[in-house]
């Protein structure tokens, strides 16, 4: 532990000399607190960390309907607000009339001491900035590549055609054995006779298409594709969308930029379709080296190719750069130079296989931004669902330094939840490191009058939105103590290796309920972002990693798999559950080559968390006396004290022996009275080892404070 801060100290000096701390708040940065810091703090928190609730602007707005909801919501022991657009407004969205509710909004929480989220459209995915594209700057409009045309074509049959220039690839499939063919475009010009067989041509276009949006100023509601999203992938797009929204925000309340207003936060941007941007053929060859028009239409294919397989990774590989550096970038970085938070979820983090055709690499898109999310909706976080999928936000926060991961939850939840449920789903993800949480729903009112969602107007409700600050708080201090990294393979599933997500999904459920903690680690952070020293991997929170678990995964970059293979000289475990990689890359995907037997690193072949393979990772930092699948926990270091974090998310109450890391007095901090009470533990070996008593469905914060700490 002691070495864990000294690394922090170190990164903090780095990071205040690259000047990328300056005028940081607290709440903005990744801390290393004080015992009695904390305690003096810990039962009424700062509202920085408080939970957020979107607050729908629907309807006409006024001074006393806006002041009536502030009230109501307030009185429910919310303390910060996201607001986002809504339909039937008297002052269409982003209008002058816009901005001067918004800045009346603002007035009011600052008397109240509240403070502000702004959602960055009207409606989602975040990027049209309520039709200014369509209606203003048709030339950054979202663009695809999909195929213009379909030419059926016998044996022996012969097409020439004169093509538009927006016609840049195309392919031949053959019906009968799905075989296909790449045919070359000169000069736009399409020559091609059938062999043996039934044969579709495929041919392959650039145009502007748009995602489906939601917008706020649509009469239908509905989504459909009138105001189209703009290029994701073109720098000058984003800093297009934030000269209609960010810029005009600032200039009505700017002077509360950091103070009342916290940030900004973006809804489900995504693709759902092959992505396009002009420069995008020049940058590929710049990035990889090679041609790839002429494979372009052989993605639409059922039946690709190995090497067409190879190919469209190396596309994946770098619209995912670009819509990292020229989106999501471009938009924290605004946000960071402004005093402000960007937060943001994508789309489909429940299932990766869709996330990663459509939104490229979730640890890239979150390379940057401040607060990563997820967004809890439907059914996917329940008793009878095991969901891990929320470990995605806050691996990327830990990895990259960033102290909050959020998840949107509730919305359109099915069932709808009660505020016992909501407890449940919230422990769900607190025990996951998410610790910002944005409730859904509650639209405004012109009377005043109107109410959220069932659960928020629970009379009950207060406790748990006091319960999930002070636990939000807590969990957004220290450094994350995790020592395993689990590998998400996201190259392979670009390949479209379905048994890569099984395998992690699998891995990562199974490490839970042994109690041992872990981060999803990705490619870009082991090869590029990582600091390894005396076998660790250091991360930019100033955590490290002991342990690196590789699930099932087709191909690695040649890059990932020597810095493992130094990592393991030094001291760090590697473990492949499951076979070897069978290739790996370099610079191209599409020159991948085999990979020489590993004989540095744990293997096990049945892909399972064996007993054998237990015993080699990491020493553990909690272990129960007996085996309980339901229990999870966190971990995190503060400079004289250990934080533990339990959850019990089974119904069967548990009375058991723990031992936990560090040594000191023991002490429950009881998140639902703000109150500090000590508790029986005992020295064992240089840990503590206490009794862990959790109720079904019930959390408990147990915090070890040194001996060497002041009173």
């Amino acid at each position: 532990m002691l070495k864990s801060k000294k690394r922090y100290l170190l990164l903090s000096i780095a990071l205040l000399s690259a000047g990328l701390l300056f005028a940081q708040q607290n709440w903005q940065k990744v801390t290393l607190p004080k015992y009695a810091e904390m305690a003096t703090t810990f039962k009424n928190s700062p509202s920085q960390y408080a939970e957020t609730l979107t607050y729908g602007l629907e309807g006409p707005l006024s001074l006393e309907s806006i002041s009536a909801d502030l009230n109501a919501i307030k009185k429910q022991g919310i303390k910060v607000v996201t607001i986002e657009g809504g339909y039937h407004m008297k002052e269409p969205y982003l209008s002058a009339g816009w901005f001067e509710n918004v800045k009346m909004i603002v007035q009011e929480l600052k008397k109240r001491g509240m403070h502000l989220w702004i959602i960055d459209e009207g409606k989602y995915p975040s990027g049209f900035a309520g039709g200014k594209f369509s209606q203003e700057r048709p030339d950054l409009r979202m663009q695809g590549l999909v195929i213009a045309k379909r030419i059926n074509l016998k044996e022996e049959e012969t097409v020439n055609e004169k093509l538009d220039a927006s016609i840049i690839s195309a392919v031949a499939v053959n019906a009968e054995n799905k075989a296909n063919e790449i045919i070359s475009l000169n000069n736009h010009q399409l020559n091609w006779k059938a062999p043996q067989g039934n044969w579709q041509i495929l041919l392959a276009q650039h145009r502007f298409k748009t995602s489906v949006t939601r917008a706020a100023n649509n009469p239908t509601g509905g989504k459909d594709t009138v105001n189209s999203l703009c290029d994701y992938l073109n720098p000058a797009a984003t800093r297009q969308f934030l000269e209609f929204t960010h810029v005009q925000y600032k200039k009505y309340i700017g002077d509360e930029f950091g103070k009342t207003v916290l940030g900004f936060r973006g809804d489900e941007p995504e693709y759902n379709f092959t992505p396009w941007t002009p420069e995008l053929l020049n940058i590929f060859k710049q990035k990889k080296g090679y041609d790839i028009t002429p494979y372009l239409a052989s993605f639409f294919t059922p039946f690709m190719t190995e090497k067409q397989k190879l190919a469209k990774a190396d596309f994946w590989d770098v619209w995912s750069d670009l819509f990292r550096d020229n989106f999501f970038k471009v938009q924290a970085n605004w946000c960071a130079q402004n005093g402000l938070e960007y937060m943001v979820h994508i789309n489909h983090e429940d299932k990766l296989m869709d996330l990663a055709r459509s939104e490229g690499d979730y640890f890239k898109d979150m390379r940057y931004v401040q607060v990563p999310g997820v967004d809890a909706i439907w059914h996917q976080i329940w008793y009878d669902n095991v969901a891990d999928f929320p470990k995605l936000a806050s691996s990327a926060a830990h990895m990259y330094g960033k102290p909050r991961a959020l998840s949107e939850s509730f919305a359109a939840y099915t069932p709808k939840p009660t505020v016992a449920d909501a407890r449940w789903v919230v422990n769900e993800q607190l025990v996951r490191g998410i610790n910002l949480f944005e409730y859904m729903f509650w639209p405004s009112s012109a009377n005043g009058k109107a109410k959220g969602e069932s659960y928020l107007t629970d009379p009950a409700f207060p406790a748990l939105a006091e319960y999930s600050n002070r636990a939000s708080f807590l969990l957004s201090n220290g450094i994350p103590a995790a020592q395993v990294g689990l590998y998400c393979p996201t190259e392979s599933m670009w390949l479209g290796d379905e048994e890569a997500n099984t395998s992690l999904l699998n891995i990562a459920k199974q490490l839970l309920e042994h109690q041992i903690d872990f981060d999803f680690v990705d490619n870009q952070a082991l090869t590029s972002v990582f600091k390894l020293n005396k076998g660790s991997f250091t991360n930019l929170s100033g955590q490290s990693y002991r342990t690196i678990i590789i699930p099932e995964t087709e191909i690695m970059s040649d890059q990932a798999l020597k810095r493992l293979q130094d990592f393991a000289k030094q001291g760090g475990k590697v473990i492949f559950l499951g076979h070897q990689p069978e290739k790996k890359f370099d610079k191209t995907f599409l020159q991948a080559k085999p990979v020489e037997l590993i004989n540095w690193a744990v293997k096990e072949a049945s892909g399972n968390l064996t007993d054998n393979i237990i015993q080699k990772i990491s020493s553990p930092d909690v272990q129960l006396e007996h085996s309980v699948p339901a229990i999870k926990y966190l971990h995190r270091n503060w400079k004289d004290a250990e934080m533990y974090f339990f959850f019990n998310e089974g119904e069967q109450d548990q009375n058991l022996k723990v031992t936990l890391n560090g040594t000191g007095k023991a002490e429950i901090w009881d998140v639902n009275s703000g109150t500090i009470k000590p508790i029986t533990s005992s020295a064992v070996n240089g840990k503590t080892q206490l009794q862990l008593v959790l109720p079904g469905h019930e959390s408990q914060f147990i915090i070890i404070r040194s001996n060497r700490t002041s009173k």
